[in-house]
């Protein structure tokens, strides 16, 4: 099967979880402060490969009612550059609520607002990544969606 890495992209950091090599768990990895489209890519394609990803999910920030923003082109705008880079499958999670979902787990978890900061991102990654493992490839992408 292989590893799973989970992209949550924003305007000024990029979020990134990972599976485990079963596709069963989600883990948080870390948060890269954006430079770039090509900048960031060049610094995800040794991650990619230290890890040995085998599949690439991106969350898209859709609007409420499905349509794309700037955000959402922004996140095709670094999977495309990454699928291109690596040669590895990529699929596309609806991740309108997942910052929130992130934000209520680390809240349960007693963690402080400080911390809780410096870990949305992954915690968002995280929660893009155990919506594919839980529902599959249904999204995957050739060159849109």
């Amino acid at each position: 099967m292989g590893r799973v890495m989970a992209l949550d992209v924003g305007t000024k950091t990029i979020g990134i979880a990972i599976s485990d090599p079963l596709r069963m768990f989600p883990q948080p990895h870390s948060t890269l402060s954006r430079e770039g489209v090509k900048k960031d890519v060049a610094r995800l394609v040794p991650l990619v490969a230290e890890l040995e990803v085998e599949h690439l999910v991106v969350g898209l920030p859709l609007e409420l009612d499905g349509s794309e923003d700037r955000s959402a082109r922004l996140a095709r705008q670094v999977g495309e550059a990454i699928r291109e880079a690596t040669g590895l499958p990529l699929s596309y999670i609806d991740e309108r609520f997942s910052s929130v979902e992130a934000e209520r787990w680390l809240i349960q978890a007693d963690m402080s607002r400080n911390r809780r900061k410096q870990v949305i991102d992954q915690g968002a990654a995280m929660v893009i990544l155990r919506s594919f493992l839980d529902h599959g490839d249904w999204t995957q992408d050739s060159a849109s969606s």
